[in-house]
C-alpha cells in the first residue's frame, strides 16, 4: 500500500485581507457569493493577490485538481492499493477514499472543495467521499506513521522515478510527497519529515507530471500490468 501526499497544496478561501478588493468582489458576485466563501484563484484574483505573503504558493486549487484525476484514475488506485491525502497550505488535511470520482469539470470542483471547506465532509450525509480535518503535515504524519517517507522536489538529491518507486516497494509503510503548490519549495516544517528528498528530473515538472510518473513505476515494480491483462 503506498500512501501519497499532496503537501501544502494551494487550496484555501480568499482570506480577509484581500476579501474586499475589487478582484474577490467582483469574482464573487458572479458566483451570488460572498468573497469568503470562494476559492483563492490567481486566474481571478490577480493581482490582489500578489499583496498576500508566501503569494507565490498560493492560490492554484487546479494543481490538486489534476493530481486528483491522475492519482484516482491509476490501475494503482483500482487495485486497492493507493492512499491519498491532500495538506493544505493553511494545515488542514484531506482525507480522500478512493471511490471518490472528481469531478473532470474544474468548476465543480471547485464546488466541492468549497463544500468540503465548510461541511468538513463531502457529502455532508452518508458515506464520506472526503474528509477534512484541521492538522499540520507533522501531526498528520505522525497519525500515519509511515515506514518511509521520500519527498521530491528539484532541491533533492538526484535520482530517477524508477529508483524511487523501487525504494518505496521495498518498504513495509511506503509514502511519497509532492508539492500542490505552483512555485517555491517546501517549507522547513514538512523537509524536516522526510527521510529523503530527491529530484527525479534535471528541470521542473508539473506536479501530476511527477506523480504519474512514480505511480507507474510503482505499478510496474509490482508487476501489475501483466496482472491487468
Amino acid at each position: 500500500m503506498l500512501t501519497f501526499i499532496l503537501a501544502e497544496a494551494a487550496i484555501e478561501r480568499v482570506p480577509p485581507e484581500i476579501a474586499e478588493s475589487r478582484e474577490a468582489r467582483k469574482h464573487a458576485g458572479k458566483r451570488r457569493k460572498k468573497p469568503e466563501e470562494t476559492l483563492l484563484d490567481r486566474s481571478y484574483h490577480y493581482p490582489a493577490i500578489t499583496s498576500l505573503p508566501n503569494q507565490e504558493k498560493r492560490g492554484r486549487p487546479d494543481i490538486a485538481h489534476f493530481n486528483l484525476l491522475q492519482l484516482l484514475g491509476s490501475p494503482l488506485n483500482k487495485e486497492g492499493l493507493l492512499k491519498i491525502y491532500v495538506h493544505t497550505i493553511d494545515n488542514s488535511v484531506i482525507s480522500v477514499n478512493p471511490q471518490t470520482r472528481i469531478p473532470r469539470n474544474y468548476d465543480r470542483f471547485v464546488g466541492l472543495m468549497e463544500q468540503l471547506l465548510d461541511e468538513k465532509r463531502v457529502p455532508p450525509k452518508g458515506e464520506a467521499l472526503m474528509k477534512l480535518k484541521r492538522m499540520n503535515f507533522p501531526e498528520m504524519c505522525s497519525t500515519l506513521k509511515l515506514g518511509y517517507l521520500i519527498g521530491l522536489s528539484t532541491s533533492g538529491d538526484s535520482s530517477t522515478s524508477e529508483r524511487v518507486a523501487s525504494r518505496l516497494a521495498a518498504e513495509d509503510k511506503p509514502g511519497v510527497v509532492i508539492g500542490g503548490f505552483p512555485r517555491g519549495h517546501f517549507s522547513s516544517e514538512v523537509e524536516r519529515c522526510f527521510n529523503e528528498l530527491v529530484s527525479i528530473d534535471k528541470e521542473a515538472l508539473d506536479s501530476w507530471i511527477v506523480a504519474s510518473r512514480i505511480v507507474y513505476d510503482y505499478e510496474r515494480i509490482l508487476g501489475m500490468p501483466e496482472k491487468r491483462r
